[in-house]
């Protein structure tokens, strides 16, 4: 997906792992106060633009109109936040719209004509072989699920006991924001929500039947996602970390790269907070930019738009947790090289300082960012990490560490489209766990705040102190270097989640 997911390696979805890539810094023109080019260029790419306004009666109309007289076509706007999402084939409309009066920040929210878009997940998904089911079965007792011997991932953290005590209120609603969920899947049908599941692909929310599933079956993130969460305790294939309570989805990912563009995003948010919605996962990261410098006019459009829309999700009570990304980034130090942006065009390679230029949404305020770890409670090889930064680890799978169960696999083993199971990897896989553990706590604690809910996960996660030495791949050379103590440090912020303690 698009803002990589958080997958495997230097992906996007994160996709299983995508490498990040160069920025060029734009210059401000400057532009009179109010104007609008006396002649409007409309010979450049059809792009996708947002536009952040301030408050203040009739802002957001004046600043429409000055849009069509700019040259651009108005979307939608969410004037609730301040955002109005917009197309343009006038090479000069972001420049042009940033000189009008009332306009905080614009910026295209891409670089490739619309129309064309991508993922990052850490390797690729690995499907479940009939003789694994069957051994896995084979081993599973009245009380388990029958791929879930091979769910190392839910023991690690106690969903296992926790669930024999709640699995979760139906009261509860989590949003998969993602490459769409397959809601006829057997272990993910008994708890979806179609009421509260959309498509936000292109800004706009679509609620027609069906919207919300993946596009195709190769889109399979969001549903390996969702099964992770809350997978039915129904008899069939594998467990959720809280299998009581409701998924939604909202699909975000651009139909022909899997790319996940600003205006989905933003719209995403703000669909999840008008719809009830109580956690959302994000397991990707904004694209085209993995990090998004505020001294580029475009790419601090961007930030602001995104910014705005959790804000406005977390004040009417939703709670977001974010995958932390799979480049081994250290992600409070002041350089990080990134080689894979614009993921939608050609990338340019850029030294930037992730203080300056943020991951999105994973390091905007408001956000639950998380780290993962394999089998061995060991921060997996391709995590992204960083003191002040990771607020907690989770299972996300780590191949080079075998597990101990019927399938020997060390990543995550969850649901695919059309009605299958399969492995992944990635901080994609680690953030819904967090998620999980959060609907928990939800059920138990039913009207806290989304700061109270982040406050009971940070002091119930089990700490994990730094290695004295780290070489994530075994090949002899430090990795990456740990910084902090035990209760709080850059390879498992304030530890691991304890989906038991959350309903004890």
């Amino acid at each position: 997906m698009s803002g990589r997911s958080g997958g495997q390696v230097r992906a996007r979805l994160l996709r299983p792992l995508a490498l990040p890539a160069g920025i060029a810094t734009l210059a401000a023109l400057a532009v009179a106060p109010n104007a609008v080019a006396d002649s409007v260029a409309a010979d450049g790419p059809l792009l996708s633009y947002v536009v952040n306004v301030g408050s203040g009666h009739g802002t957001s109309a004046y600043v429409q109109r000055k849009i069509a007289e700019a040259g651009g076509s108005v979307v939608t706007a969410y004037d609730r936040i301040g955002v109005i999402v917009a197309h343009s084939t006038n090479p000069d409309f972001g420049r042009t719209v940033r000189g009008v009066r009332g306009v905080r920040s614009a910026g295209a929210t891409r670089t490739a004509p619309l129309a064309a878009s991508a993922t990052d997940e850490t390797g690729t998904t690995q499907a479940l072989t009939a003789t694994q089911e069957a051994r896995a079965a084979a081993k599973s007792s009245a009380a388990q699920e029958p791929l879930e011997p091979n769910q190392w991932d839910l023991r690690l953290i106690g969903a296992d006991r926790a669930n024999a005590i709640e699995d979760g209120s139906r009261r509860v609603t989590v949003g998969v924001i993602d490459t769409g969920v397959d809601d006829t899947h057997p272990d993910l049908a008994p708890n979806f929500s179609p009421s509260q599941s959309a498509n936000c692909v292109g800004g706009k929310a679509d609620t027609s039947y069906g919207a919300w599933r993946p596009y195709e079956a190769a889109a399979d993130h969001g549903t390996h996602v969702a099964g992770t969460i809350a997978a039915a305790r129904n008899g069939v294939g594998v467990a959720g970390v809280a299998p009581g309570v409701k998924l939604a989805a909202i699909k975000v990912a651009d139909p022909s790269t899997q790319l996940f563009y600003t205006e989905s995003v933003v719209c995403a948010f703000v669909f999840a907070a008008d719809h009830g919605i109580d956690i959302t996962n994000n397991s990707y990261y904004s694209d085209p930019w993995y990090m998004n410098c505020v001294t580029d006019a475009d790419q601090k459009a961007l930030v602001d738009s995104i910014s705005r829309a959790i804000r406005y999700a977390r004040d009417k009570g939703v709670t977001s947790v974010a995958s932390a990304h799979n480049f081994n980034d250290d992600l409070a130090s002041d350089s990080v090289v990134d080689t894979s942006s614009p993921d939608d065009g050609t990338p340019v390679e850029r030294t930037v300082d992730p203080s300056e230029c943020p991951i999105a949404p994973e390091m905007l305020p408001g956000i639950v960012t998380v780290s993962s770890v394999g089998v061995t409670r060991a921060k997996a090889f391709y995590s992204n990490y960083g003191n002040g930064v990771i607020d907690v680890a989770g299972p996300g799978g780590d191949s080079l560490k075998p597990a101990d169960t019927p399938d020997r696999n060390g990543r995550v083993l969850s649901t695919l489209p059309g009605g299958g199971w399969g492995y992944k990897q990635g901080t994609s896989m680690a953030a819904p766990h967090v998620t999980g553990v959060l609907a928990l706590l939800k059920s138990e604690h039913p009207k806290a705040s989304p700061g109270q809910l982040e406050a009971l996960l940070k002091a119930q996660a089990d700490e994990q102190a730094c290695p004295a030495s780290y070489d994530g791949d075994g090949d002899g050379v430090v990795d990456a270097v740990c910084a902090g103590g035990t209760q709080r440090n850059g390879f498992y912020g304030n530890g691991i989640v304890n989906a038991l303690k959350a309903v004890k």
